[in-house]
């Protein structure tokens, strides 16, 4: 794994239209997916009944929430990309989210960073990246989201 620093606006500008960084794998585990089900009052039985999805599941297993899923961009996206420095960042919003496949647990993925836009507003600078997620040995990613991350310095 490779980390990414970007130190400068420049920096970013530099990198526009490019893939920035490729996170490390990591497992979805049935006890992150169960405590996700907890924690959002969504305990549906594809994603935490593991003899029923066994039985009943097209996928052969339980399959993490979509959500989840989204949910786990911040971190692996952390761990490859370092921002400017500034008083603070904030996640802005989402302008697309797909989930072409599911995370089967026990799968392991990965992010894959690109930087689409860098724009430079009153009070901040304005990144959008397209954040990949991506699960060993399946030809689909299971996650598509262009975020937008707002910077304050």
């Amino acid at each position: 794994m490779t980390i990414k620093k970007f130190n400068t606006v420049a920096d970013l500008q530099a990198e526009l239209g490019n893939e920035v960084a490729i996170s490390d794998w990591m497992t979805m585990e049935q006890s992150r997916v169960n405590q996700f089900a907890q924690a959002t009052d969504d305990p549906q039985w594809i994603h935490v009944d593991v003899e029923r999805a066994r039985r009943e599941s097209p996928f052969g297993t339980t399959i993490a929430h979509g959500y989840l899923t989204l949910s786990l961009i911040p971190k692996l996206f952390e761990s490859v990309v370092v921002l400017p420095k500034g008083k603070m960042s904030i996640n802005y919003g989402l302008n697309k989210v797909r989930f072409p496949s599911p995370v089967r647990v026990g799968s392991r993925l990965r992010g894959r960073f690109t930087l689409l836009q860098v724009e430079e507003l009153e009070a901040c600078l304005q990144c959008v990246w397209q954040m990949t997620l991506e699960c060993e040995g399946q030809d689909k990613p299971v996650c598509v989201a262009e975020s937008l991350l707002r910077m304050y310095f």
